[in-house]
């Protein structure tokens, strides 16, 4: 019944394969249940509010990924986004509540909605040149690659050069790249499972070297005491014209439009799921976080985002919705067990070789780059070198966006360009010179 309901047979996977790529994508994402109440905890909001809101959206948007786009992408509160949402409530605009900020991510998640039940974002993802396309594959591919070696300090912060080589001595190092020689080894000798086999082996390690410790293991989640977090729609929407949160709401739907879009693209990719420059089902996919990020502002979290730890899934197999459904069956668990969710999440040598070796796996979209126009090639680079330097998937889109339009102008080629990009092109310069982000 599974078989014939994902399509596995026509994707050439199996339930085996399907469940070991969810048990990986999870492991590599589940720290979020940890940083997303832990940075939204800083702007006031309590921790178990936004630990079950994290929870709720996930299971909501990556189940009907599953079940609706049949697609092997995960749906959380987004990295970054919580950052900026915890910005705005600690004086970056004008000092207002968390709960009137839920409510201006809840009115952004109401305008995402009803574009996406339009064909805007299908168009979007299909008006996407092929050659940023493959940059915005490799580009998170960096990002993931990084965020990896940064977590563990493998790579540290440098006053002279920005970023320089860590500790290799330290405990955190030596066990990511132990875990990392584990997980190649298994890679090298094509184990099924191998990243997933790999964090089992790393996390053997940190128990038996004393990193990896646990408090207590089993607690009884706590619901939430409201719907609405912000009071009802009604007050969300007069909230934002009331302290003129236009721009608030702007810059949440645009960076969450691209970031979403930019990377359910390159995981789909890399899972081979793209029918030339289209995306199947793209509608059902999209619908995902538009409406993850409604009911997660509902209930007390940042807006949601297509995760690029999705791709470790698919570099364990993961082809079908099937995977998406395994993660989300294993976020429900995670309620239960927050103690041991948060123990694991917080050693980041866990999880931080699959980041890295998912990274390099996705660098191989560079080889259909057409790097002899320049015009093609420049954009492309840009999109690659900034996603990682800057931490934003949405950062490098707008500059690869903004430049590919120029570069066409200046060599005469401005008719090849879809009417879309010259919009987000003006969108992207206007939310990158004005707009907080």
């Amino acid at each position: 019944m599974l078989s014939s309901f994902f399509n596995l047979k026509e994707l050439g996977t199996n339930v085996k394969t399907e469940t070991l790529a969810g048990t990986t994508t999870f492991l590599t994402m589940v720290y979020i249940v940890v940083v997303n109440p832990i940075i939204l905890h800083s702007a006031g909001v309590p921790f178990d509010t936004v630990f079950m809101a994290t929870i709720i959206s996930t299971v909501i948007g990556t189940l009907w990924m599953a079940l609706f786009a049949n697609y092997p992408i995960a749906i959380a509160p987004g990295m970054g986004l919580n950052a900026y949402f915890a910005s705005i409530v600690s004086g970056g605009h004008t000092h207002i509540s968390y709960q009137t900020a839920f409510g201006a991510v809840f009115v952004a998640g109401i305008i995402f909605l009803i574009l996406s039940l339009t064909p805007f974002r299908k168009k979007l993802i299909e008006s996407i040149p092929a050659n940023l396309k493959h940059g915005i594959t490799a580009g998170i591919g960096l990002f993931i690659a990084f965020i990896g070696m940064r977590q563990t300090g493998i790579i540290t912060a440098n006053k002279a050069t920005l970023v320089g080589l860590g500790d290799l001595h330290s405990p955190s190092v030596l066990l990511a790249l132990a875990g990392l020689a584990a997980t190649l080894i298994f890679m090298a000798l094509n184990v099924n499972g191998a990243l997933f086999f790999g964090m089992i082996v790393t996390g053997i390690i940190a128990y038996f070297t004393g990193q990896l410790k646990f408090k207590g293991f089993v607690a009884v989640p706590k619901l939430p005491d409201h719907f609405f977090i912000f009071g009802n729609p009604a007050t969300a929407f007069s909230d934002v014209v009331h302290y003129g949160l236009y721009s608030v709401v702007f810059s949440f739907l645009l960076v969450t439009i691209f970031d979403t879009t930019g990377t359910m693209v390159g995981v789909a990719e890399k899972a081979g799921l793209m029918k030339g420059n289209v995306m199947p089902r793209a509608r059902q996919a999209l619908l995902a976080d538009s409406v993850a990020t409604t009911v997660g502002a509902a209930f007390g979290t940042s807006p949601t985002s297509a995760f690029i730890e999705s791709s470790s899934g698919v570099a364990s197999g993961g082809r079908s919705g099937l995977t998406s459904v395994v993660v989300a069956i294993l976020f429900m668990i995670a309620a239960f067990f927050s103690p041991l969710v948060s123990a694991i999440s917080g050693l980041s040598a866990i999880t931080a070789p699959t980041l890295i070796i998912v990274g390099s796996l996705m660098l191989g979209a560079l080889g259909k780059v057409n790097w002899e126009d320049f015009d093609e090639a420049f954009p492309t680079f840009l999109i690659i070198l900034t996603m990682p330097l800057t931490s934003s998937i949405a950062t490098g889109i707008a500059l690869g966006f903004i430049s590919y339009p120029l570069l066409k102008i200046v060599r005469g080629k401005w008719r090849e360009v879809p009417i879309l990009v010259y919009v987000f092109a003006v969108l992207f310069f206007y939310q990158l010179t004005f707009l907080p982000h």
